[in-house]
């Protein structure tokens, strides 16, 4: 049974309050405010079409992506954008990995001359990497470049928030890896649109009203889309459960931490490496019995065996589980 929540405003770090923002039709003006403080003017887009958020391999044994977001605005650009709110180790090379699929679905048969669309990956990060604990930058921009730091190819871009001026030029697709931690201006602090933006990201549950800043026909949609009152009961029960599964998470988190699972990897040590699996193990299956129910005997037995480097990968993946079948499916992937 759901209980009434004292808070006015849901959080977007959420994955019900990211998608209910940013991913549906109605509300893509919303996406589309959001995405264009990340490109420069030249790029901005001025519509998108949702695409669909489960992409499958060219085999059988290949393996899914599923995007939080993912759209395609009128001139061919592809976006991923991606709210990651648990640290994950390997969490740059599954951004790199999710590109390759809307890389692919732009293959044509028949004559083609291999010429793609631009593809940007956005990361909206609840983490901070750890090779970037000692530098400021919030948005990071990541482009494929040569020897000399040449943008080789300028299809691909991954972003990610950090302290850089927006006016700089960019290339026409990347990746952005925005780490939302490091955001700490208050409201009195704001300068810019992108400023706003952060905030709301990081705090708009803890907001009892529209602040001054936040007085403009953007924000004002922004508010509305998010205000739980507004919610039917469904979207109220929906919310508290995305709610719960993310204070979860943090805790479980919070709990690797304290327990040295952290320090075992960092550590590199053998005897560390396994202590910390086996606590991955444990803290797993709690989170997999919270979310999906009672785990089977038969897969709670095929998770003991897995490396510390799968667990990682399950630990990811399994924020995307929605019942039993979906984990089955993601430890036997010969059998779908």
């Amino acid at each position: 049974m759901a209980y009434p929540l004292k808070d006015k405003y849901i959080s977007l770090l959420t994955d019900f309050g990211f998608k209910r923002v940013f991913g549906t039709e109605p509300n893509k003006g919303l996406l589309i405010d959001f995405l264009n403080t990340l490109l420069p003017p030249r790029h901005h887009i001025e519509d998108v079409t949702f695409k669909n958020t489960e992409n499958l391999g060219n085999t059988p044994v290949d393996r899914k992506g599923i995007f939080d977001i993912y759209c395609q605005s009128k001139t061919g650009e592809r976006f991923i954008v991606e709210i990651q709110k648990a640290k994950q180790n390997f969490f740059k090379d599954r951004s790199v990995y999710y590109s390759t699929f809307p890389i692919q679905e732009q293959a044509q048969k028949g004559d083609w001359d291999y010429q793609l669309k631009a593809v940007y990956t956005v990361g909206v990060l609840d983490f901070v990497f750890d090779d970037h604990k000692n530098d400021q930058t919030i948005l990071h921009t990541v482009d494929l470049k040569n020897q000399d730091c040449q943008v080789f190819y300028d299809k691909l871009k991954f972003l990610s928030l950090g302290a850089r001026s927006l006016g700089e030029e960019t290339s026409p697709g990347s990746h952005r890896y925005i780490e939302l931690p490091k955001f700490t201006k208050t409201i009195d602090q704001l300068e810019t649109h992108f400023d706003k933006w952060l905030f709301v990201l990081k705090n708009l549950s803890e907001l009892n009203n529209r602040p001054q800043p936040f007085q403009e026909s953007i924000f004002n949609q922004l508010f509305d889309v998010a205000e739980i009152a507004n919610f039917s009961r469904t979207e109220q029960d929906n919310y508290q459960n995305s709610l719960k599964y993310y204070r979860d998470m943090n805790n479980i988190v919070e709990t690797s931490r304290q327990e040295g699972l952290l320090q075992g990897r960092e550590e590199g040590l053998k005897q560390g490496r396994e202590e910390g699996a086996q606590r991955e193990r444990v803290l797993i299956l709690r989170l997999l019995t919270r979310s999906l129910g009672e785990i089977p005997s038969e897969l709670q037995q095929q998770i003991s065996e897995l490396s510390l480097e799968q667990l990682e990968e399950l630990s990811e993946a399994c924020l995307d589980f929605s019942n039993l079948e979906d984990l089955r499916a993601w430890l036997n992937p010969t059998q779908e």
